[in-house]
């Protein structure tokens, strides 16, 4: 039995792949942050938590006329920078209007507190996230040449972004309680973060060039808006894999993790010890390129949300049992690792699949819609979350929750989630990417053959 040959094009150096993912560490972070932004409105502005809800849904109206008009925008780009990369520099932007999100002055009137929240909230969304989300799987294929190299590198890449979020899950909650104790101190603390977040943000545009796909660069692939509106009736697999997204982003987007350690642990400071048991679902990233030749997209993702749903139904038993709690918690943070990881792949066989079918690939159309669908996701969870709390009789003021409080705060950290999670899991079972790839490669090998 022969040796495999080993393509050169397939590499990815180390150092490559560290300043790839400096971007999307700080991306990742700042949607990190988001998930404090409720309790920062109730608990510090003193706003109501159905109100936070429904502005945070409303601006998603915004979002879904700026994410179609950024992912046209992006396809249809040609500079001597490239075609992706120009818009890296919406990270100054997004770290800006995450910090001025987190400084609303406490003096100001409940509407203007609103108007400051919404605004702030729009532009770091509608405008900043959306356009680093439409871009990065349009820049990755013009810096990196093989399939082989885009899998390792969202693979890989992703050890790092979740290293970060696990720092940050370790220590934001206790600097939280130390520092975030007013609204002067959620500015400072967030104002801590901005600048080298920036600053870490920039260092992929400056570094790695776009240096493939050249003839699209010549214009030989015109997009027009009739492809984009074609895009759903053709491209039924994106949809599910947005509407996936979004329900994903839904369960991440309530934010109820922060009030399940307030008031059911009772202790907020303790939150990072979850964060400490997923470092056990890091090793996960070296297995996912190897797990997705064997398994698929498909199978992968799913029994990766039935995995999580399990954790969820241990939340719900779990109660106050710290123990249990951080074992649920590394249960349903393993559970989402392939989805989450392997996102962007998600995107570029999707592209493959648009190309198959005769139309413009759209990787960044598509990075966006599928942006959209998450956004839209997170500001829903937020929504629930903030309809659910005031109808238990939530109080942010209030030195004690009632037991109907208490109650809604379990059931949306365990019983909801697991709802979500199982439409989801019915919901990919219905992707047939796979298999529809997988056949028309075997139809070009048999063609070869004959």
């Amino acid at each position: 039995m022969g040796k495999r040959i080993k393509n050169p094009d397939n590499k990815l150096g180390f150092g490559k792949l560290l300043l790839w993912q400096t971007s999307s560490v700080s991306v990742a972070l700042s949607t990190l942050v988001l998930g404090f932004v409720t309790i920062y409105c109730t608990d510090t502005l003193g706003l109501e938590p159905v109100l936070v809800g429904t502005l945070f849904m409303v601006s998603k109206f915004v979002d879904g006329v700026t994410d179609v008009v950024a992912g046209f925008i992006i396809d249809r780009t040609q500079t001597r920078w490239g075609k992706g990369r120009p818009y890296e520099i919406f990270m100054v932007f997004l770290w800006l209007s995450t910090w001025l999100l987190f400084s609303c002055p406490v003096g100001f009137s409940t509407v203007a507190k609103c108007v400051w929240i919404f605004f702030m909230y729009v532009f770091m969304n509608a405008v900043c996230t959306t356009f680093l989300n439409g871009n990065n799987v349009v820049y990755m294929v013009r810096a990196f040449k093989s399939k082989e190299q885009q899998v390792k590198l969202t693979a890989y890449g992703s050890f790092f972004t979740m290293g970060a979020g696990l720092a940050f899950n370790i220590i934001f909650p206790m600097a939280m309680a130390r520092i975030a104790t007013s609204a002067a101190g959620w500015s400072r603390l967030i104002g801590m973060m901005a600048v080298p977040l920036t600053l870490l943000g920039l260092i992929r545009m400056l570094t790695i060039k776009e240096q493939y796909h050249s003839e699209e660069m010549t214009g030989t692939e015109k997009l027009r808006l009739s492809d984009i509106m074609a895009l759903a009736r053709i491209n039924k697999p994106m949809m599910l894999v947005s509407a996936a997204r979004f329900l994903q982003n839904a369960v991440a987007g309530m934010g109820v993790g922060v009030y399940y350690w307030t008031y059911i642990i009772g202790n907020v400071s303790l939150m990072g010890v979850t964060a400490i048991a997923t470092v056990l679902g890091l090793p996960l990233a070296f297995l996912m390129p190897s797990m997705r030749r064997k398994m698929g997209m498909k199978k992968m993702v799913i029994y990766g949300f039935a995995f999580s749903a399990l954790g969820y139904l241990l939340i719900f038993f779990a109660g106050g049992n710290m123990i249990l709690v951080i074992v649920a918690g590394l249960i349903t943070s393993i559970g989402v690792v392939p989805f989450t990881m392997m996102f962007n792949i998600f995107i570029v066989d999707c592209a493959d699949y648009n190309e198959f079918k005769g139309i413009p690939r759209m990787e960044g159309t598509m990075g966006s819609l599928t942006g959209l669908a998450g956004k839209i996701g997170s500001a829903f969870g937020g929504f629930i979350l903030g309809i659910l709390m005031s109808l238990s009789g939530y109080d942010g003021t209030a030195a004690v929750q009632t037991d109907a409080a208490l109650l809604m705060i379990r059931m949306l950290a365990s019983i909801v989630p697991l709802i979500i999670f199982a439409v989801i899991i019915l919901l990919l079972r219905k992707y047939s990417l796979d298999e529809e790839m997988q056949a028309v490669r075997n139809a070009a090998k048999e063609g070869e053959q004959s």
